[in-house]
């Protein structure tokens, strides 16, 4: 049975992530067929909304990206990682410019490559089994799908509609990989809407619904607006905790982040300390950047041509592979980074992993 299933009803048309046994984690050829189905119902009259879920009885939307193929790519001259991030990145931007409402289920852990193919659509639905992360930093990799452009500019749940940011909260969730529950998700703006996961059947009736009316879209924030509850208090981002994010990893520099947060003398403010000294100093700079740098862009696409240059460049590094080995592989949690300090992760080494392709080797959208 393929890894990806797909079917239109009613103009409802459903993808159905079906790799359980790896967490629906993503594959060049399930990112592939993806894009295939979209293109397809992009210019079908008879569809009108999308519904992106998983198959039911796992506990995963999307752990991520197929990490391990990755990593032995990048061990070998790299081709086949470049084709899955020229893939990968070509469905996130389909995603994000697609003219129909699509809708995501993230019932459960949505990580990385599953972040990427959820948070760049306008209804992205929570439960009680939600949990979201971009860890890449600890294994010498970058929060990548799109991290640059959506983590600079999330905004509250509750202020969607106004201009407030949520400050510093994407730099904090791409330099620590914290984990998020649905309620911080919400507070975020990661998630639009929280449903308990035994009230799916009627979510996903409401979907199929919204495809008959005058204004689908429309139809669908109503219906779905009246479906959510509340999903409690943020933990992770309770109002002091925003504030010491806002404020501590507002700085210039990861450096300066760090010196931040060893002055503070907060319990909570260790903790993030402690969790940054586990990563991989060369990704926390290259993340720096990378947020730093598409908080300034004008176009998701120039986003996406950055992060590609990236990743075609560090799957290939000595951080990435060694991070692979140690969380992945050998999970001994012991990975010897080089550089082993921020001091030694250079400008001239950043410029280097940031450059601009030989023309014939950017990535392009669709």
């Amino acid at each position: 049975m393929s890894d990806v299933l797909t079917k239109t009803e009613g103009g409802l048309a459903i993808l159905t992530l079906n790799r359980p046994a790896a967490l629906h984690a993503l594959t060049t050829r399930m990112c592939r067929d993806m894009t295939a189905a979209l293109l397809a119902w992009r210019d079908d009259p008879a569809v009108n909304i999308v519904l992106i879920d998983h198959a039911e009885g796992t506990r995963g939307f999307c752990a991520g990206g197929d990490i391990r193929m990755l990593a032995e790519s990048g061990a070998k001259d790299g081709a086949e990682a470049r084709d899955f991030f020229c893939t990968e990145y070509r469905l996130n931007h389909l995603l994000h410019a697609y003219p129909k409402p699509i809708v995501a289920l993230i019932d459960g852990v949505a990580m990385g490559g599953g972040v990427g193919i959820s948070v760049h659509g306008p209804f992205r639905i929570a439960t009680e089994r939600t949990t979201f992360a971009m860890p890449e930093t600890g294994i010498g990799l970058f929060p990548d799908v799109g991290g640059g452009w959506f983590l600079p500019r999330l905004r509250p749940s509750q202020t969607a509609d106004s201009k407030e940011a949520s400050g510093e909260v994407g730099m904090w969730l791409a330099l620590t990989g914290a984990r998020l529950k649905a309620a911080d998700c919400m507070a975020a703006g990661i998630a639009t809407h929280y449903v308990p996961s035994e009230l799916l059947g009627a979510v996903r009736a409401q979907i199929a619904g919204a495809c008959a009316a005058h204004d689908p879209m429309a139809a669908l924030r109503s219906g779905l607006d009246a479906l959510s509850e509340s999903a409690g208090a943020p933990k992770e981002l309770a109002a002091d905790a925003r504030a010491r994010i806002d404020a501590l990893f507002a700085h210039d520099s990861v450096e300066a982040i760090v010196a931040a947060l060893a002055s503070d003398g907060a319990p909570w403010s260790q903790a993030q300390l402690e969790a940054l000294r586990t990563k991989s100093p060369q990704t926390l700079k290259v993340a720096f950047r990378q947020l730093r740098t598409g908080a300034t862009l004008q176009t998701f696409a120039d986003n996406m041509r950055m992060e590609y240059r990236i990743g075609a460049r560090v799957v290939q590094r000595h951080d990435f592979l060694e991070g692979v080995r140690a969380v992945i592989v050998d999970k001994d949690n012991a990975p010897k980074w080089n550089p082993a300090t921020l001091a030694g992760v250079t400008d001239a080494m950043l410029d280097e992993i940031f450059a601009p392709l030989p023309a014939d080797e950017e990535w392009s959208p669709l």
